[in-house]
């Protein structure tokens, strides 16, 4: 019997799929601090270019499920030109992700959307991930 996964997909979502998620997962963030946000562009790749592998020393493509490309906020000078601030999401590990651990695709890419988010205001890593231990903790 074929199982649906829990995000309701019966076959591969495509890049547009994974770019609405990733829309409307942003749409369900607080607006204040999707103002924050400004005028960053979201891309949606099957997998990070071959310079992202090699400058973030992958072992894998599949090893890298987003990333957040910029100047962040609190690093900015008022008069600096920078390229525009980016965050891409690959969907083909966030698949790979997904069908290992059967996570719920939405939450899945909404929590790295929101972790490169994170990125663009200046947070670590281990800041989010303090952060999240915080909130699961109730402090």
């Amino acid at each position: 019997m074929k199982r649906t996964p829990p995000s309701g997909f019966t076959t591969a979502p495509s890049l547009d799929d994974i770019e609405g998620i990733a829309r409307a997962a942003f749409d369900t963030l607080p607006e204040t601090f999707r103002s924050l946000v400004g005028g960053i562009v979201f891309r949606i790749d099957d997998f990070p270019d071959p310079d992202t592998e090699r400058e973030m020393g992958l072992q894998s493509p599949f090893d890298l499920l987003g990333l957040y490309s910029g100047v962040p906020v609190g690093e900015k000078d008022a008069g600096m030109q920078t390229a525009p601030d980016m965050i891409f999401l690959y969907r083909r590990p966030l698949l790979d992700y997904w069908c290992e651990t059967e996570e719920d695709l939405t939450h899945l890419v909404r929590h790295v959307l929101i972790h490169e988010i994170g990125h663009h205001f200046g947070l670590s890593d281990e800041d989010m991930e303090q952060l999240e231990a915080d909130a699961e903790a109730g402090r």
